[in-house]
């Protein structure tokens, strides 16, 4: 038995004002496929950030899209949880949004780590309140359009491997910071292990250790460490060496099984990968700990 918490789905019409989200990416039957061979029993499909919303030159239009073919989706395959986009050019109504999103049946919001070459946590605050109102969980995927480097490196593999994990980390690093981890009862799931963050447990808690004592930053209440424990991360294909490094930070309870379907299909070799882990943590992993996740 296999959860998955990360597969994507591209609508047709939107992967049309795409650059590169075409082919296999737009492809629902491979889609279903993909999770009936695999025997994943429950998939949540999100959104990777494209660039569809410069070509229609409107976010409205294309979260109206989007949303309304995902719902079409999972009525169609009933294994599958379905993620919505806001409508990042309307924040004053993302309250409205978010409220009318829930009653249309979503649960989960996606959100990438940065929008238009800027980091947005303050202005997410409405966002936020709401989602915790609804109980709903948030899942923030690296923002692949502009992320942080991008206006000093342009390079088609250092982009993807490096300015879309480091774009993620900071947006963690500044939930964190902005204290929303603490203010906020949101189940938040990362893509990819979370970034680099996993491999700077034991650096955030000593530069912030040295820094406290200076008085250079201010007080969040507890070591780094322990407040990004409140976090999920899924583990989107990552070595089995990474995902015990994700399980040290945020432990064993909130790392989930992810696939990044269909930028990796490795399924098989990332699921046998677990089975050097003892059996109650593995199948934490594949699907115990997405149960918990969702079972509101």
């Amino acid at each position: 038995m296999i959860c998955d918490a990360h597969l994507h789905f591209i609508p047709p019409l939107i992967a049309s004002y795409s650059s590169f989200y075409k082919g296999v990416w737009t492809d629902k039957d491979k889609l279903f496929k993909f999770i009936q061979d695999n025997n994943i029993v429950q998939a949540l499909v999100v959104y990777p950030s494209t660039d569809a919303h410069i070509n229609l030159g409107s976010y409205t239009k294309l979260c109206h899209w989007y949303n309304r073919e995902i719902i079409k989706v999972v009525k169609e395959n009933s294994k599958i949880i379905g993620s919505a986009i806001v409508d990042i050019g309307n924040l004053d109504k993302v309250k409205l949004q978010i409220k009318e999103l829930y009653q249309k049946g979503f649960r989960v919001v996606n959100l990438a780590s940065s929008y238009e070459g800027k980091f947005i946590v303050d202005k997410l605050l409405p966002l936020f309140e709401c989602v915790e109102k609804y109980n709903m969980v948030i899942f923030v995927h690296p923002q692949t359009i502009n992320p942080i480097g991008f206006e000093r490196v342009k390079d088609p593999l250092l982009m993807p491997v490096l300015e879309y994990s480091f774009d993620i980390s900071m947006f963690m690093g500044l939930l964190l910071m902005e204290d929303i981890l603490k203010k906020f009862h949101i189940r938040f799931i990362f893509s990819s292990l979370g970034g680099v963050v996993p491999f700077l447990k034991d650096r955030f808690d000593r530069v912030y250790k040295m820094l406290l004592k200076r008085k250079l930053v201010k007080e969040i209440g507890d070591l780094p460490s322990e407040i990004f424990k409140k976090i999920y991360v899924e583990t989107s294909g990552s070595s089995l060496d990474n995902i015990k490094l994700a399980i040290e930070l945020f432990g064993e309870d909130k790392v989930i099984f992810g696939s990044d379907y269909p930028a990796n299909t490795e399924i098989k070799e990332s699921r046998s990968s677990l089975d050097k882990l003892d059996k109650e943590t593995k199948e934490k992993i594949l699907y115990k700990n997405f149960f918990k996740l969702f079972k509101n």
